[in-house]
């Protein structure tokens, strides 16, 4: 399904060049107000053991029963991967000792997964973009959380977690760097979002990844993998692939062989540490689900769901590439994120159902109100400034009854204080002056004052910058620079 690379990272060692091959599984914690096969509640953050169900307790004799909400919500997402949705899926059981699983065992799908192949198209930093596969996304239920910093002696158990429904979304090896991984992880972390199949918070857990990592000399077999698990934030996944990299790297080169195991990442040391041997598929004992029936899908259901899907990031980028004439980086930046696209689109179209200049608001969302919500470590839905706000501002500028420096100026008052716009303008007589005459003696005072800068510029005409900058700064900035500029040109005779 994927095309080779075009040109692969290669990792220098002792011995010459290797190759770095990644796979992810990526744990997504479903949207939906119920268990995966409860009636329990998901919400987040309530006291331990609050949101437990005596299904999720595993009583003696209780049945599990499908949420329709999270088959839904799989199917939604495997379509938003343009992937295969198979009509038919069993629930199989994989059994492990977990302490906070009081099964001792696992429901998940193995051998029929609800979707199979897909594939995500990822555009990194240098403007290349790879495609890679998904092998298969499954549903399964999630495990509860050991607390063990509650008591000195004694390890606790939160079980609100317990059942929760998480879609195991598994690419394939197709990565072939951190930049990669990492760029492919906030693509699909988009994608979810779009669809609102997921929330994509890393911080509360609800999307983690299990990171596969070998490594072996360009054109090689596939190398001896080893996972690193539950990575929870997209640095630490660049991190954490680094130095798994050049751990395995150092091993090989020292004579030595890479064991098959399952990892941790320490984020405070930034190096992986291992956990324990690696499981194979047997040591699970899978089996279907005898509590379960198979999952049977009909044709109209997935073609409806499929027929109600949100325009998604690919799309959105190519429609502003296309009606809003944006550059391909542009389009991209403004699409990550579905909140950002919706302010952007409503900048640009006016309430009489005209359209302001899209390059202009394109600059003003992605430069002055993303960059400054990036520093606030907050997103665009959270913005003060409203997209009414900031296409007045827009439109002030349009005008010409702003400079772009008063504009910037104007932001910052609506960033803090709120308001209207036009009416601060006239409020605070920030109006761009654009008499001619009041333009000409600012000038005219200028030119008789520096006889010497004049001689130079004759010379040499860049200095008209000078100019400019001591007219704008003599009227505040509210000088017209186009008028200053054609003012200045004709004085000095240029």
């Amino acid at each position: 399904m994927n095309a080779p690379h075009a040109k692969s990272k290669h990792i220098k060692g002792a011995t010459g060049d290797w190759e770095v091959v990644i796979g992810m599984e990526v744990h997504a914690q479903v949207t939906s107000q119920s268990k995966l096969f409860s009636g329990a509640s998901t919400a987040f953050g309530g006291e331990p053991n609050s949101h437990v169900s005596l299904v999720d307790a595993a009583m003696p004799g209780m049945l599990p029963v499908i949420n329709e909400e999270c088959v839904r919500q799989a199917v939604r997402t495997g379509l938003g991967l343009k992937a295969q949705v198979n009509l038919k899926s069993v629930f199989d059981r994989k059994n492990y000792f977990y302490p906070d699983l009081p099964q001792g065992y696992q429901i998940s799908q193995y051998k029929s997964p609800v979707v199979g192949e897909g594939e995500v198209v990822v555009d990194l930093a240098d403007g290349e973009t790879v495609t890679v596969g998904i092998e298969r996304l499954h549903l399964e239920q999630d495990a509860g959380k050991s607390l063990h910093d509650r008591h000195p002696t004694m390890s606790f158990v939160d079980l609100n977690r317990a059942g929760v429904a998480l879609m195991e979304i598994v690419s394939k090896p197709d990565l072939r760097s951190a930049n990669e991984a990492k760029a492919y992880v906030a693509k699909l972390r988009s994608i979810l979002r779009y669809l609102g199949t997921c929330d994509g918070d890393m911080e509360k857990g609800s999307l983690r990844a299990d990171v596969n990592v070998s490594v072996r000399k360009p054109g090689a077999p596939l190398g001896t993998r080893c996972e690193i698990k539950n990575v929870n934030s997209i640095r630490f996944i660049g991190q954490a692939i680094e130095y798994e990299a050049r751990r395995q790297i150092e091993i090989l080169e020292d004579g030595g062989k890479i064991e098959q195991e399952t990892r941790l990442f320490d984020s405070g040391k930034g190096e992986t540490r291992s956990m324990r041997n690696k499981e194979e598929a047997h040591d699970y004992r899978y089996f279907p689900d005898p509590d379960l029936l198979p999952l049977e899908l009909t044709t109209a259901y997935v073609d409806d769901l499929e027929a109600h899907l949100p325009e998604l990031p690919d799309q959105k980028k190519a429609r502003f590439a296309r009606d809003y004439g944006l550059s391909h980086y542009d389009s991209g930046v403004l699409t990550a994120e579905r909140e950002t696209a919706d302010f952007f689109e409503a900048v640009v179209k006016k309430a009489d159902g005209t359209s302001r200049d899209a390059k202009a608001a394109a600059n003003w969302v992605i430069n002055e109100l993303a960059g400054r919500m990036n520093k606030e470590a907050s997103d665009v839905g959270a913005s003060p400034v409203s997209a009414s706000q900031l296409g007045a501002i827009l439109d002030l500028i349009a005008a010409g009854t702003i400079s772009g420096k008063i504009a910037k100026d104007l932001f910052e008052i609506v960033w803090s204080e709120g308001g209207d716009p036009h009416a601060i303008v006239e409020a605070r007589g920030m109006k761009q002056v654009t008499d001619l005459s009041a333009i000409e003696r600012v000038v005219d005072d200028i030119v008789a004052k520096n006889p010497d800068k004049v001689a130079q510029a004759k010379s040499k005409p860049a200095l008209i910058g000078w100019f400019v900058g001591q007219a704008m700064k003599a009227t505040g900035g509210k000088a017209n620079p186009q008028a200053v500029n054609e003012l200045l040109k004709r004085k000095l005779g240029l």
